[in-house]
């Protein structure tokens, strides 16, 4: 992949490029299907491919191919598509080399070497662990697991290699008997670490007790969301916000506040490219800028914007290391990496004399992000009574404002969960607005 990588940067350069850059991924992925209580598919794939940045006189071109032979054609193809574009006058340059930290529990021989029989096993073992519950079936779910390798080079010194795994299950199940109920579960880990049996128990026992739903009034109370709600709600409406980009574009509510006290001083979060076993580790983030810790919010005071080279150079500060690319195909963008949620925990339900358990919401993608309103649907909601959960609620709408929100935060959980690259507990807020 190296010599790969060499290649095609020389051929930007003999093309006349002034900088290039070259990402090169290989993938093995194997996926499992879910289809009622039954395996549908199950499939092995392994893929490669690569993107090249050029960059001619302050214009970017871009290029990308999935046939390794086809690499210095990409190359001349991006060359040729930097000629034609129009200098940006706010672009400085690609990354420089620098020295990368070391990283930790993102590679996990067993699950590189995992085969496909095992794969289908986990899978229904998340089937097996729904049929626990009686009343119950997986609607649909799905396994996979992946193992790949990546690397980053450019013309000013970029050399970055790295491998990982990667391992996730969903089950999303319905009662069969009685009054219908849906719910789900899902876990993600870079090891083979995840008890997939619990999967499919998990989501069958919380679908079983959402069952004979109460209606509710109006009203405003203290609101828990699960890390699953939780999660939905700041990738939506708040995580936009601190995304250099949108704020030097006017489309963020926090431009211009660095230094505001925008949340509960109980509450800091850290964007964290280092964390041991993270979804998203690594030692350098998708355009070879060295990962780092970010502290996002600290005892609610806002610290930081999260920025790529291209929006930090802009702002004339340093890239907070959180280019994030989709694919090979694509080109950088700002991506959050770790999101961590650190708030003081404790019973949160047992604290809670009266209120409303939120395990997930539908609709969080329909958040205004620069405003950070929301109006979402309560999935297995629970009225919570005496510190204890009392009542599944039939329906039920959650409106508020996450920055209003995060300023009134009083309580959170220990049950840290992984919700992608987000690690968040159960978090409390009171006074929030439900309908039923």
């Amino acid at each position: 992949m190296y010599e790969l990588a060499r290649r095609g940067l020389k051929a930007a350069v003999d093309a006349g490029a002034d900088e290039a850059e070259i990402l090169i991924i290989e993938d093995h992925k194997t996926s499992v299907d879910i289809r009622k209580d039954e395996i549908e598919g199950a499939k092995e794939n392994i893929s490669q491919g690569l993107g090249i940045r050029a960059i001619v006189n302050g214009a970017v071109g871009f290029a990308s191919t999935n046939i390794m032979s086809h690499t210095e054609d990409a190359a001349r193809s991006a060359v040729r598509s930097a000629k034609v574009r129009e200098r940006d006058p706010d672009w400085r340059s690609l990354p420089y080399a620098s020295e990368y930290p070391k990283v930790s529990g993102i590679m996990d021989p067993e699950l590189e070497h995992m085969g496909l029989d095992a794969c289908i096993l986990q899978a229904l073992n998340m089937v097996e662990g729904a049929k626990e519950v009686p009343g119950v079936i997986v609607t649909s779910g799905s396994f996979s697991r992946s193992a790949g390798k990546r690397v980053i080079m450019n013309t000013n010194g970029v050399e970055v290699e790295e491998s990982s795994t990667g391992v996730s299950g969903f089950a999303d199940v319905i009662t069969t008997k009685g009054d219908i109920s849906t719910a789900y579960d899902f876990a993600i880990s870079r090891r083979n670490d995840i008890d997939f049996a619990a999967i499919g128990r998990n989501a069958a026992k919380l679908s079983r007790s959402s069952q004979h739903g109460i209606s509710i009034e109006p009203h405003r109370t203290d609101v828990i969301l699960h890390p699953f709600a939780f999660a939905d709600l700041l990738g939506s409406a708040f995580i936009p916000s601190i995304d250099a980009d949108n704020v030097q574009k006017g489309r963020s509510n926090l431009k211009g506040r660095l230094g505001e006290q925008i949340a509960t001083s109980n509450l800091s979060i850290t964007d964290d490219g280092l964390l041991e076993g993270g979804i998203e580790t690594g030692r350098s983030d998708d355009e070879g800028v060295p990962s780092q810790r970010t502290k996002v919010i600290e005892n609610g005071v806002f610290r930081s914007y999260l920025y790529d080279t291209y929006t930090a150079g802009k702002d004339n500060v340093k890239s907070t290391g959180n280019a994030s690319r989709g694919s090979y195909f694509s080109t950088p963008s700002v991506g959050p990496r770790n999101f961590i949620i650190d708030h003081p925990g404790t019973d949160v339900i047992e604290d809670t004399h009266k209120g409303i358990y939120v395990n997930t919401v539908i609709g969080a993608h329909t958040a205004n992000s620069i405003s950070g309103d929301f109006s979402v649907e309560a999935r297995n909601a629970f009225t919570i009574k005496d510190g204890q959960i009392d009542q599944p609620v039939r329906s039920l709408m959650i409106s508020g404002n996450i920055f209003e929100m995060l300023g009134r935060i009083n309580g959170a959980g220990t049950d840290i969960r992984k919700v992608g690259g987000v690690l968040t507990p159960s978090i409390r807020f009171p006074d929030t607005s439900v309908v039923g």
